[in-house]
């Protein structure tokens, strides 16, 4: 049997009781931390309270090389992920090369960044839209500086039709967590050279440490809030589209946004 379980948002302590009875009563325990990361805990403290040892899995055992998934053939497997557990596409992806392979699978889920941001923001959950990623820029090889235009276009799509956009923020091995400031930069940059007027007067909300005790919640429009310091990650970007009058108040005294923005409400 192979069950996904989502560890939640911080640290060790936001796994459901559910998921913990389940790694208590596992054969093996596997964690990936590329597509989220818990960065209120480690390894030794999460093996502490779960009294299981965790295995680290990369990139590459999860979409390239899941050998692992063979033992879970004939022993109980636990696949850890930070979130809920099927939020990212790759971890659709391996239950199903599981079911492929005979293994019955279950899912225990997790808090979600999805939730969350409605819930610290007070934005309403059924007015996002699609939702995007900012990745980091690389150099083509031709040594051309490339930035993706697909988190802008998305924005401008969900704008059009009056939908919020939630925008996750890269993790790299190498460059690190992408902040907020740095997603800014990269969509105002894309504004600069495509002149749409998507980003250059739009609201922007950024979320720190979601899950913590003490997370950081700030809106305001984006050429303002692309120099506020956020503090430590996991950062998110919200890119809001029109506002019902409930979200700019919410706004206004949950993440301390320009009074001003109570007065563009929707009718």
């Amino acid at each position: 049997m192979l069950y996904f379980v989502g560890l939640g948002l911080f640290d060790e302590t936001d796994i459901s009781l559910k998921g913990l009875r389940t790694i208590q009563n596992a054969d093996k325990v596997y964690v990936e931390f590329y597509t989220s990361n818990l960065l209120g805990t480690d390894i030794e403290k999460m093996e502490e309270l779960y009294q299981k040892k965790i295995h680290v899995l990369t990139r590459e055992d999860v979409e390239q090389h899941p050998d692992w998934l063979h033992e879970a053939k004939d022993k109980d497997v636990v696949f850890l992920t930070g979130g809920d557990t099927m939020v990212s596409t790759t971890h659709v992806d391996l239950r199903l090369r599981a079911i492929d392979l005979g293994i019955n699978t279950a899912l225990i889920h997790g808090a979600s960044i999805a939730s969350a941001i409605c819930g610290l923001s007070g934005l309403q959950n059924y007015r996002f839209g699609k939702s995007a990623t900012v990745p980091h820029p690389y150099t083509s090889s031709r040594g051309k500086t490339i930035i993706s235009e697909t988190p802008y276009d998305t924005i401008k799509m969900n704008m059009e039709n009056g939908l919020h956009t939630a925008v996750f923020l890269d993790i790299d091995k190498d460059r690190g967590f992408m902040t907020v400031n740095r997603a800014l930069e990269l969509l105002l940059e894309m504004e600069s050279r495509r002149s749409e007027g998507v980003m250059e007067n739009c609201l922007a909300v950024g979320i720190a440490r979601a899950g913590s005790e003490n997370p950081t919640v700030r809106a305001d429009f984006a050429l303002s809030l692309i120099d506020v310091d956020l503090g430590a990650p996991l950062h998110i970007l919200v890119i809001p589209a029109s506002l019902h009058f409930i979200e700019a108040e919410a706004l206004v005294k949950l993440a301390d946004a320009p009074k001003e923005i109570l007065h563009l409400t929707e009718a």
